[in-house]
């Protein structure tokens, strides 16, 4: 009985499914489905290639700001003006009608006073609550200023 239903079901599955529309059609599918396969592997590489071009005319970018900002500074070396403000400063040396100033060093209470103080400001976020935060943010009022 069983070697009839085998039987059965073998002849009922060649009939109906491995006929010659159905192979072709699943070798199509097959052969469609490893091509757009194929496509995102070289699309996905062109993308990073691609990536990488960018990065490296960045890069030259970068390279050449940083070549014309070091030639500026070069070109402003070699200038009248830079050459005699670094020798006035070197060695001291003034021009004819100038004056030198020499002060004494300032005492301890100049640079105490010369230092920035230490401010302890209170955060606003933390002295009030989060629904009031968000009371100030949505409102653009102070919230203090609001009735409870």
């Amino acid at each position: 009985m069983k070697k009839i239903n085998i039987r059965r079901l073998y002849y009922h599955f060649r009939h109906k499914y491995l006929t010659l529309n159905n192979v072709v059609m699943s070798v199509a599918l097959l052969i469609a489905a490893s091509w757009v396969w194929g496509s995102l592997g070289v699309m996905q590489r062109n993308y990073d290639l691609q990536k990488e071009v960018d990065y490296k005319k960045h890069q030259l970018q970068l390279a050449d700001v940083e070549t014309s900002s070091l030639e500026l500074e070069q070109r402003y070396y070699k200038t009248r003006e830079y050459q005699e403000l670094a020798v006035r400063q070197g060695l001291g040396l003034v021009l004819p009608g100038e004056k030198v100033l020499i002060l004494p060093n300032n005492s301890q209470a100049a640079q105490n006073a010369d230092q920035p103080a230490e401010v302890q400001a209170v955060d606003d976020s933390q002295a009030t609550g989060n629904l009031q935060q968000w009371i100030n943010f949505l409102f653009g009022t102070n919230s203090k200023n609001l009735p409870d």
